[in-house]
């Protein structure tokens, strides 16, 4: 084997080590005769890893740990009204639903106003994303009808605050 290989092997070898240990391959070896790394089969019938000699030691790699539900089966985060939605409400929503200016009998000033309603009724139902007009005139952007729309980020956080049951926290 020529010193290109060799070094090519060295190389590869120290750079494949933390990938194959931190998936639980050993992945230190020692060199044969020829200097390259012994490939021993695995027992479960896997790929081939390099040999260990009794005398080396493996560093121990704590396990990657594995989100036990996918992002779109997590639970909502905990909204705050006070910190997360209203701030939303004060700056989008108060310009036709507060001051001098109130449509359709909504008053958008307090929490109580919020899940009091409407002239039309709730606009809020705690719990029922689908069934809560606020949600589905933000999501669909029919709200607020002068301004810019809210961002997803926004809808996101007052769709996740009815889920949650519409708290006054």
């Amino acid at each position: 084997m020529n010193r290109n290989t060799t070094t090519f092997i060295l190389a590869f070898s120290l750079l494949a080590n933390p990938i194959l240990t931190a998936c639980g391959i050993p992945a230190t070896s020692e060199p044969t005769e020829t200097g390259a790394p012994e490939l021993v089969s695995s027992p479960e019938g896997g790929p081939a890893t390099k040999a260990i000699s009794e005398t080396e030691v493996q560093e121990e790699v704590p396990p990657t740990e594995i989100p036990k539900e996918s992002p779109a089966d997590a639970p909502a985060r905990e909204v705050s009204f006070a910190n997360d939605v209203n701030p939303i409400i004060q700056s989008r929503c108060i310009n036709c639903h507060g001051g001098d200016r109130i449509e359709e009998g909504l008053v958008f000033f307090t929490y109580e106003d919020v899940v009091a309603g409407s002239d039309n009724g709730p606009v809020v139902i705690p719990g029922d994303i689908e069934g809560s007009l606020m949600v589905e005139l933000v999501a669909n952007k029919k709200m607020p009808k002068k301004g810019p729309k809210l961002t997803p980020p926004q809808v996101q956080i007052i769709t996740d605050w009815v889920a949650a049951g519409a708290p006054n926290n």
